[in-house]
């Protein structure tokens, strides 16, 4: 048994027994005696944050659920905002468990990091974390830039990854919003890193629809958005890391890490990429609460 749930165990039976005491003061009759449940409450309840975005909120909801399933106490502070609202309150120990996106929270605390893959993030980001938080194992699921194609143009032209766009015989041109042009991951960092030469077009809100009418036919797209398979776009593989890789990650308390170990790393060993757009789509489209999502997950997998 937990730590946090023997403390809690005790917190209940020095309530009831003080319970008890008083009630033996005001009346005779045992059943006139209750515990309030109040009591056990203790500062080892898992708090569990999320911010004002739908699918972190999903990703939080499913801890929440499987540390109830495990027996902890849980309270949950959901749709906080972004990074600069919440993360305070993750350093002083406020909020216990929050599900972060790694390439993104390594450069909240090292602005100027140079790490891109997968692994160099999540190297950089142990040593980047300040005193007292720590992070569980790392999701293959992520939020984050990506090139992405219709299923009929990486069928027509053999893509798999980025690099393999150089195959291509006709002319490219990527969509994204207006700023995407002067940013590093941009026409200058594809001609860069990948040698790859491309036009641009500032598609912004429209970027889907310009993509599906082939008025474009690259477009910029985070990788767990829902049109990815309600529309069956294709991610091509960034192998040379030119986006910043954010997979997500539980950042946690240290106090509590490996307590709530064994039921958080077998979530992120669970939750893939297309997972990721499936449990957006059933939120985006099908319209169920992060509750009943979550719920539904956990059994499937068996968690």
């Amino acid at each position: 048994m937990s730590t946090i749930r023997t403390r809690l165990l005790r917190a209940s039976a020095l309530a009831a027994g003080l319970s008890l005491a008083l009630a033996g003061c005001a009346s005779s009759n045992p059943l006139d005696d209750t515990t309030d449940d109040t009591a056990t409450e203790t500062t080892d309840t898992i708090v569990i944050g999320s911010q004002a975005y739908y699918s972190n909120e999903i990703i939080a909801e499913i801890y929440a659920q499987a540390l109830e399933n495990a027996g902890f106490e849980v309270e949950r502070k959901f749709q906080i905002g972004q990074r600069d609202a919440y993360m305070p309150a993750i350093e002083n120990g406020e909020i216990t468990l929050f599900p972060e996106y790694s390439g993104n929270l390594l450069q909240y605390f090292d602005p100027e990091t140079s790490a891109r893959s997968a692994d160099d993030v999540n190297a950089a980001l142990a040593d980047a974390l300040p005193e007292g938080i720590t992070v569980l194992d790392v999701s293959t699921a992520s939020d984050q830039d990506s090139y992405t194609v219709t299923a009929d143009f990486a069928e027509a032209n053999s893509l798999v990854s980025i690099a393999d766009l150089a195959n291509v015989s006709e002319p490219l041109t990527l969509g994204g919003p207006p700023e995407l042009e002067e940013r590093e991951y941009g026409p200058m960092g594809l001609a860069d890193v990948y040698g790859i030469e491309v036009g641009f077009s500032a598609t912004g809100d429209t970027t889907f629809e310009d993509l599906l009418a082939g008025t474009i036919n690259l477009a910029n797209i985070y990788t767990a958005d829902p049109s990815i398979e309600t529309e069956g776009l294709v991610v091509l593989e960034d192998p040379e890391g030119l986006f910043l890789a954010s997979n997500v990650v539980p950042v946690v308390n240290e106090a509590v890490a490996d307590e709530i170990a064994d039921v958080i790393n077998p979530i992120s060993a669970a939750l893939t990429p297309a997972g990721l757009v499936a449990l957006n789509v059933q939120s985006t489209v099908d319209q169920m609460s992060s509750a009943d999502i979550a719920s539904e997950w956990l059994a499937e997998q068996g968690l």
